[in-house]
């Protein structure tokens, strides 16, 4: 992951709609959740999800698939190991082989 793709996914995370919408599709894993089930399990009105959905799908952290006339998001689970991978990959004051083992850990997940 690039720089400027990181800096749109901590800016689509830094709201607290679209982090609790984020958070929500992680603990949804692979199956994800259908629109409508999102908006009602955060009390967040139809238009008001949608536009959150796009930050986070444009940010590269959700995806969605088109199910008949519903639409179901799941977590990208790919752009949050490269998310994690670039916070990671100078550490260990530049001795990245220090955290190896962690950085595998983190994005081996899921």
């Amino acid at each position: 992951m690039d720089t400027k793709k990181a800096i749109s996914a901590f800016a689509a995370l830094a709201q607290e709609t679209r982090l609790d919408v984020f958070k929500l599709l992680v603990r949804a894993g692979t199956d994800g959740m259908l629109s409508g089930e999102i908006g009602e399990k955060l009390n967040v009105r139809q238009n008001t999800m949608s536009t959150n959905l796009s930050v986070l799908m444009n940010a590269g952290l959700i995806g969605n698939q088109r199910q008949g006339r519903h639409v179901r998001y799941f977590a990208d689970f790919e752009g949050v190991r490269g998310l994690l991978g670039f916070l990671m990959e100078d550490c260990c004051g530049g001795k990245p082989d220090l955290c190896r083992p962690l950085i595998e850990d983190i994005t081996s997940v899921c």
